[in-house]
């Protein structure tokens, strides 16, 4: 596959560090701690990673899941979870909607078929991976959208580099697809989404899906997406620029440099050097879905992007190839928000004005309204 053209100028980013948190996001901000490097000691991450997740369980109510188990060609298995709505099948199923209606109206009290999105967690493509049960935006969508949600726990960096990571993806969604009938999923709208690497994943995947004549996506939720490996290539030499401030120094007005707190794009090429085998001089478009040089044919997308996230001019520039090749494209952009916010200001509006936003266009996509 062809090289997509070189990144949009960068004289945004390049003064981004410098602008305001939101308000109302700002007592969030001042409590981050500072950066870590999460690879310095990976295993240690992971395992502070689900010790903060035990310390509070996920809130199951009205929600079972079951895992399996599916074969790769090399004898080993791949673990998928499926969320589903304790009642079972859900009212879905468009087959005898009437004209105008939400499809999931239903007057017959039958069991229909239940959308399926696949979920890709985050965690630049080394971490993130819930614990048996216990995936929140997995547990959240099933409640919300309602859907059956598969989680996959797909190979980590950077014990197994791409292609292990988006193989495994594709691998869930042939599964999904193929089992269908078994799993009480509508194969006509199987959705994928997932936010930062989880973001980049999907996009991978539809773009498999395309090139391999493989199951039909309805929709793509691309939230704060991991898509492009020059993300923060040049950020070095931007740490000593116009901004007067170090890596880790104080910011001219004083209050702190905010790539000391925040994801840098120095921190999204320390995951690409992680992610990609050794050596790898530009990714390919299966690895970073930005330097697909044909976008045309692909399901409809959401694109979401926060104002003080490196990748955000990333995820913009992708939007625009998207609608330029014919794509339908809705794209939010939260002012004065960081990459991953959510995590730590869950009940600001900010944070829950985003997620109603794209869990709505989620909805809209997998019950669409026919007429």
């Amino acid at each position: 596959m062809s090289v997509q053209p070189e990144m949009p100028p960068r004289s945004a980013m390049q003064h981004r560090t410098a602008m305001r948190v939101h308000p109302e996001l700002r007592p969030a901000f001042e409590s981050l701690p500072r950066f870590s490097d999460p690879y310095e000691d990976i295993e240690a991450t992971r395992e502070g990673f689900h010790a903060m997740l035990a310390a509070v369980p996920a809130d199951r109510t009205g929600v079972d899941s079951e895992r399996f188990e599916i074969p790769r060609a090399d004898g080993s298995a791949l673990t998928v979870e499926v969320y589903r709505p304790e009642c079972g099948a859900g009212s879905g199923g468009d087959g005898d909607a009437t004209p105008g209606r939400d499809v999931r109206a239903a007057d017959d009290g039958a069991a229909r078929a239940l959308p399926a999105v696949l979920h890709f967690h985050g965690g630049g493509y080394a971490l993130g991976r819930s614990l048996p049960g216990q995936d929140r935006a997995a547990i959240a969508l099933c409640r919300e959208l309602p859907a059956a949600v598969i989680t996959v726990e797909y190979r980590l960096a950077p014990e197994h580099r791409y292609p292990a990571g988006v193989e495994d993806c594709y691998l869930a969604l042939e599964w999904a697809a193929e089992r269908a009938g078994g799993l009480g999923i509508d194969p006509a709208r199987i959705a994928l989404t997932g936010k930062s690497a989880g973001g980049g994943l999907s996009a991978a995947v539809a773009l498999m899906a395309r090139d391999r004549g493989g199951p039909a996506i309805v929709h793509q939720s691309l939230c704060v997406p991991d898509l492009d490996d020059r993300v923060g290539a040049d950020e070095a030499a931007d740490a000593e620029g116009a901004d007067g401030e170090g890596a880790d120094g104080e910011g001219a007005d004083g209050e702190g440099s905010l790539s000391a707190r925040m994801t840098t794009g120095r921190g999204v090429q320390r995951a690409w050097k992680h992610y990609l085998p050794e050596g790898t001089a530009a990714a390919d478009a299966y690895a970073a879905a930005a330097r697909a040089s044909d976008l045309s044919g692909l399901p409809p997308a959401y694109v979401l992007v926060c104002d003080l996230d490196p990748m955000r001019d990333a995820g913009l520039a992708y939007a625009r190839r998207l609608m330029d090749a014919g794509v339908p494209v809705t794209v939010r952009n939260v002012p004065g928000a960081w990459h991953g916010f959510e995590l730590f200001a869950p009940e600001t509006r900010v944070a829950k004005e985003m997620t109603a936003h794209w869990t709505g266009q989620l909805r809209a996509a997998v019950y669409p309204v026919v007429g």
